[in-house]
Parts: C-alpha cells; structure tokens; sequence
C-alpha cells in the first residue's frame, strides 16, 4: 500500500476492523436470503505526510451507488447549521444576490435550498441517483457526478467559475483526494473562496470515535495533512475554525494559491502547533486507537449480554453508517438489538447491512417500548433525546456507547 497523496510507503497500522459490507448499502427484505459482500476494514497513516486512509479493495461506485441512502434533510440541527452557514458566508465575503455558489456533494439540497432562497446562483455536485434526484425536487440544478479537476475545470469554462465552494462531509469520502482538491483550483474565480468541513482525527482519537471509520470515508483528517494536500494541488490554507458538529468538526477556509486576498490568519497556525502538542506529528499517537476501539466494543457488547440476561429489551435510533461500523465490529445480530427505527423512509423497511438487523418507523418504538434505547448517531444525541424523550413515560432510557458505555437519566 502506497499513500494516496504522496506515495510514500512507509504506512504505519492505525485501526483494523476486520470485515465488513459497505456501511450504507442496506438490504431489502427480497433479498435477505442472498450473499452481500464484505470487504477488509483496515486504516493505516503514512509516516510521511501524516494522512490516515484506508487500504482500497472496491471502487467508489461500489460504495456511492445509486440507491445511496443517506438524507442529509432528516436532521433539523444540521439544517440549521446549513441555514447558518449560509448567512455567514454572505456576511464575511459579501456575496450578494447573483454571486455563485457550487456545493460539492450536494446531497438532497440541504444547503443550497438556503443559497438559493437568499439569492445566489446555486449549483450542486452530486454523484448519486437518489440523493440529486431529492435535491432537484427542491427546484435546485444538479450535476449528477463525481468532482475532480475534469469538472472543475469544466465548470469554468462554463460559466460557473464561483465566488464561494461548499464541501461538507466530502473531503474524507474521495479516493483520489489530489485530483479533488485540483479541481476547486480549477473552478474558483481568482479571488473566490472554499470551507471544507470534515470530522477532526484529533477528537476521532481523542474521544475513541472509531464508528467513524467505514469504506467511504478514505481518509482521517488532521489540518497538518489537509493543509500539505491543498499546497500541493494549488490552495492555500488562510483560516480554519471548529464546529461541534460530527463529534467535533474543522472549518477550512481556501483560496487559490495565486489568490492576491485572503491574508492568512493567526487560526492556522494555532491549530498546526495544536496538533503538534497533541503529538500527531509522531508515530505513537496513533498506536493506542486500535486498544481503544477494542474497548468500545467490548463495553457495548457485555451491555447487549447483561441487558438480555435481565430481560431487557434492547432497540436502536439511527440507522446510521456509525452504528454499522459498531455492530458488524461487535458482531450484533437481532436477538441482542430487536429493530433500529429511522426517519428516513428509504432505509424503514430494510434491513442493516451485515448485522441484518430491521429498520422500523417510529411507531414500532412505541408500540414495543424497550426499555434501552442506543443512539448510534450519538452526535446527534441532545436532539433525539428531545425528539424521542416520551419513552421515560415507560421507563425507558438513552444509551450511547462512544466513547464508553453510558446510560442516560
């Protein structure tokens, strides 16, 4: 194994989880009886430039189908970030109505509906079917595919050169993370601006956060990593800040590296030396993360055995990809978690992908009234518990188990 950035080969181990079915191709009860596809769970980090990635074994397409099922729209908070996010750009880079404004995995239109209504010309990169197809139901333009210096530049000759490029939640999801970076070189205007969210791998280690890890997300981010990437592939870094979101989250600023503003910002700095001090420049900050994963497991599973030996009744909220990571790691079927209900419509009805565990509408929950709840999507864990707080009328409670078993009040 090489590094997909630098091509060193020195990769040192960082987490292994053994096997599993791409974490959001969920299973139809049609198909419930045929074979799926499990695919080795490793990630190493290069030695050289400090990218942690996982070992590739299928392509993306395998892992961005089609049927993709994950809704960005099915949280009201991260709808609200994107709201916010949306005004705040305007304000600091005073984008005003007509500026354009390109989202890279656009997903069902959570963001850009917002950019849309305040005006600005809004176009979304997409590559999946299902998704694109929710986002132009919002009266939003799709480019339905896969973004990188072809369509970057394409873009631009276009017409669609931007004031301002979105890309939450994507930067981790691409195999070939030059070729992406390269193309918002291409398609930012000479003085446009790109903010990158992505989930921080100091708080992945931090705080054991090792659900995170599944086939589509190829890389675990650092500033130190992200910032070498973009200098190699024509950005530059000028601001970074932190969101809360995802466990704990970066905000990178970018801007081309022949961009005349945009100073930069005493922010990089203080993150790079932060990361330093925290050690992520040495090869023994990333040795214990595989003990702590272990751990996690271990905690989960002996909860799961004792709830039934008490004879609890044990269900899951949030099909989400975290909670599949967990349970194919822990290897959990249906007799220690019953269901996992979901708002999604598109994964009710299905089953997990591994575990075969059933996705059920929130009537199931109240109908069966367990008595132990697990949030999987535990960074979204206030507003579930709000949404969902009726089951203390029964006596039921919350469990998280990132990153360590924890029962609720």
């Amino acid at each position: 194994m090489t590094c997909r950035h630098c091509g060193g080969r020195h990769m040192a181990p960082f987490l292994d989880l053994g096997t599993a079915p791409p974490s959001n191709s969920y299973v139809s009860v049609a198909e419930r009886h045929r074979p799926e596809l499990w695919y080795p769970l490793v990630i190493r980090v290069c030695t050289e430039c400090r990218l942690v990635q996982t070992e590739d074994f299928a392509e993306r397409e395998v892992f961005f189908s089609g049927s993709y099922a994950y809704f960005s729209s099915f949280s009201s908070s991260w709808l609200g970030h994107a709201k916010r996010y949306v005004g705040e750009m305007q304000a600091r880079f005073g984008l005003g109505p007509g500026a354009t404004i390109v989202e890279v995995a656009a997903n069902d239109g959570y963001l850009l509906q917002y950019a849309q209504a305040a005006g600005l010309r809004c176009l979304g990169i997409e590559p999946t079917a299902s998704t694109a197809r929710a986002a132009r139901d919002k009266g939003l333009e799709i480019r339905e595919d896969f973004f990188g210096a072809e369509l970057g530049a394409a873009l631009a000759r276009e017409g669609y050169a931007a004031d301002l490029m979105a890309a939450n939640n994507v930067l981790a999801h691409v195999p070939d993370i030059n070729d992406f970076v390269r193309g918002f070189a291409h398609a930012l205007k000479p003085e446009g601006v790109a903010t990158f969210e992505f989930p921080h791998l100091l708080n992945m280690v931090r705080e054991a956060q090792f659900d995170t890890a599944y086939h589509e997300h190829y890389s675990y981010l650092s500033l130190t990593a992200v910032a070498r990437i973009f200098s190699a592939n024509g950005l530059r870094v000028f601001d970074v800040t932190t969101t809360p979101w995802h466990g704990g989250s970066l905000r990178v600023f970018a801007a081309r590296s022949d961009s005349r503003t945009h100073a930069v910002l005493p922010s990089v700095a203080e993150m790079l030396a932060r990361e330093q001090a925290a050690g992520m420049l040495e090869e023994g900050f990333y040795l214990g993360f595989q003990s702590a994963a272990e751990d996690v497991r271990d905690g989960f599973l002996s909860f799961l055995i004792e709830s039934r030996r008490a004879g609890l009744t044990v269900a899951a909220y949030g099909a989400a990809a975290k909670g599949n990571t967990l349970l194919n790691f822990a290897g959990v079927k249906p007799d220690l978690l019953a269901f996992v209900v979901d708002k999604n419509p598109a994964k009710q009805g299905t089953l997990l992908p591994g575990s075969r565990i059933p996705v059920v509408t929130e009537d199931v929950l109240r109908s069966e009234k367990p008595q132990r709840v697990v949030i999987f999507p535990w960074n979204l864990q206030d507003e579930i518990s709000q949404q969902l707080s009726y089951i203390r009328d029964w006596g039921g409670r919350f469990v998280t188990a990132v990153p360590s078993l924890t029962l609720h009040p």
